[in-house]
């Protein structure tokens, strides 16, 4: 389910980085990405109390086009991001925003909010160039810290998958990159992973929001890219990576 993106705020153009009010209380202007409008509405109710927390939601988007377009528009301190996303995924909305993260001033901070806790959902968004990565089981005054730190360019991570990733990126036996599974795009990932566990068509269909047919093109992509020949060959090249 997608949504219409709300961009900037009444004035109509970003303001500056981390504003302060009248009395001098630090605030972080932040765009919410997640294409499920009641989960959005939920982090806003929680965190976007400002006076309160010091949070200021300045936009959100349901969709990568949408995040795109809303982040050029707001330069926001930082975004909340999902990992999965019509469109292409968080991957892509960090890969479309990579100019505005290398940015001397005001440079935007991403920090991935997802209910995964999949190994290549958090490895994939920490090489796209997300400064941290929480699961949605974090409390709304955890959430709030992170994003305050994060904008300070900390890394923040939910506590499990913070050994998870200093092994992955800092072991010296770490895996290595695969390249194939690099082809895919976050979205081919996912209908893989479902179909490797036995899901029928419609099942992934309905897991994902997107039609059959969507996921039909999906599965030939990925077994166009990996060179397979049916979904048999590939529920064995997803188990011999640990996929499924």
């Amino acid at each position: 389910m997608t949504d219409e993106a709300s961009g900037p705020n009444e004035s109509g153009a970003p303001r500056g980085a981390e504003e302060q009010d009248g009395g001098g209380a630090r605030r972080v202007r932040v765009v919410l990405v997640d294409d499920h409008r009641m989960f959005r509405a939920g982090v806003q109710a929680e965190i976007g109390r400002t006076e309160e927390t010091g949070v200021d939601v300045v936009g959100e988007a349901g969709d990568v086009d949408q995040a795109v377009t809303v982040i050029q528009a707001t330069r926001p301190d930082v975004v909340l991001l999902d990992v999965h996303l019509p469109g292409g995924g968080g991957v892509e909305v960090l890969r479309r925003c990579a100019p505005l993260m290398g940015a001397v001033e005001q440079p935007v901070r991403f920090l991935a909010l997802s209910v995964s806790d999949a190994a290549e959902d958090v490895i994939g968004v920490i090489r796209g160039g997300a400064r941290g990565y929480v699961t949605k089981t974090i409390t709304g005054d955890d959430l709030v810290d992170a994003v305050f730190r994060v904008s300070d360019n900390d890394a923040v991570f939910s506590p499990r998958l913070a050994g998870f990733v200093l092994d992955a990126f800092a072991s010296t036996d770490a895996p290595p990159v695969d390249e194939d599974l690099d082809r895919l795009t976050q979205r081919e990932r996912e209908v893989l992973r479902l179909i490797a566990r036995g899901y029928a068509y419609k099942e992934v269909a309905k897991q994902l929001f997107i039609s059959v047919k969507t996921v039909e093109t999906h599965v030939s992509a990925v077994l166009r890219k990996l060179q397979l020949s049916n979904r048999h060959e590939l529920t064995r090249w997803a188990t011999a990576r640990r996929l499924v």
